[in-house]
């Protein structure tokens, strides 16, 4: 019977006994393999990453700053300080424009009575300063240190005479500058004389004063910078020689001002009812001498001497000093400097005789009203 092969299965051994022929058909030649070439690869530039370009930066200037009160100013450039002489007798008083001086001296004249120097810079739009009143030659010297106009109604025979032979930059009522002054009705003279910030401006121009100099400039603390030296001062008084010219300072905290009252009343600003205030008040001895019969004096503003600076509701004692051509700074006892805080400063100068400490009394504690 035949065998009957299944086909599926013959395939396989059909294919193996032809490898092994042609095998042996080939004898000893070495077989050989060979490779299909390939070509070579082709370089592909990798894409990179491009950077978004960033906008850029707008910057914001920082405002010019007041050298004198180390405030922001609306103006680019400030103009050219005016010191003016500001009358302080009982009758003149409240006086105008005395809260917008960006420095405010009181230094005592002649008989016993003060006198006040507004140094006006950074405050362009007073619009009422005064009563004006004469000037003397140390009166005439602060304001000069500031590189002002001095702004006064007469003078001194001494101070005259500086003014004349030194040609300095000064406007007097009772001069060729009387056109920029007036006379307010309501008030008897000579406590009656007053001008304005635009006025004066105008008639310095007119007279061909300089209508910006580098006025020097005071050092500046951060204002929210807390003090660790000095003794607690929240009030403080002064007497320079007669009961009738006592001024005191309580201190605001939330303004972080000192308030100034005269003979136990706040002292006002007639312009705007405001009180007259300052961040800073420095009190300093200096040696005064009576030069005649009528009293008028000589005041050393110059040598330097004891002093005591209030800030913040703090007393620091120290001494102070005025370098060639410089305004007169506060210098703590480790010789440095002391920085204002920004604001206004009131310079009070006293005579070292009577001592210097009997003329400022200090209350660590506010009293009672």
């Amino acid at each position: 019977m035949p065998i009957m092969m299944n086909r599926s299965l013959s395939c396989p051994v059909y294919v193996l006994v032809l490898a092994s022929v042609l095998l042996s058909a080939c004898g000893n030649q070495q077989a050989v393999t060979r490779f299909a070439p390939t070509a070579a690869p082709i370089a592909t530039a990798v894409p990179q990453p491009t950077e978004t370009p960033q906008p850029t930066p707008t910057v914001t200037p920082a405002p010019p700053v007041s050298g004198l009160t180390g405030l922001p100013t609306e103006e680019d450039s400030l103009p050219r300080p005016l010191a003016v002489m500001i009358n302080n007798a009982p009758a003149a008083r409240p006086q105008s424009g005395i809260s917008e001086a960006d420095i405010l001296y009181e230094v005592l004249a002649e008989g016993g009575i003060t006198r006040l120097i507004g140094i006006f810079q950074s405050h362009t739009g007073v619009v009422k300063i005064g009563p004006i009143r004469s000037i003397r030659p140390y009166l005439l010297d602060i304001g000069e240190s500031y590189g002002g106009i001095t702004v006064h109604a007469g003078g001194s025979p001494a101070a005259y005479a500086i003014l004349q032979r030194e040609k300095k930059a000064d406007m007097d009522e009772i001069g060729r500058a009387g056109a920029y002054f007036w006379r307010d009705k309501e008030r008897k003279a000579p406590h009656n004389l007053y001008s304005n910030a635009a006025k004066l401006r105008e008639g310095a121009a007119k007279l061909g004063y300089a209508e910006s100099v580098k006025a020097p400039a005071l050092l500046f603390n951060d204002p929210d910078y807390v003090p660790l030296e000095g003794e607690t001062a929240l009030e403080f008084e002064v007497n320079f020689l007669l009961k009738s010219y006592t001024v005191g300072y309580h201190y605001n905290a939330e303004e972080r001002t000192y308030e100034r009252q005269v003979n136990g009343k706040p002292h006002l600003d007639l312009n705007n009812g405001h009180a007259v205030a300052a961040a800073n008040v420095i009190v300093m001895g200096a040696d005064h001498k009576v030069l005649d019969d009528v009293g008028r004096l000589q005041v050393d503003t110059e040598l330097g001497g004891e002093a005591l600076l209030f800030q913040r509701g703090v007393a620091v004692s120290g001494k102070w000093s005025r370098g060639p051509g410089d305004i007169i700074r506060f210098v703590k006892q480790d010789g440095k400097e002391a920085l204002m805080y920004p604001g206004i400063t009131h310079i009070l100068i006293v005579p070292n005789s009577p001592p210097f400490s009997s003329h400022v009394t200090v209350t660590p504690v506010p009293t009672s009203t």
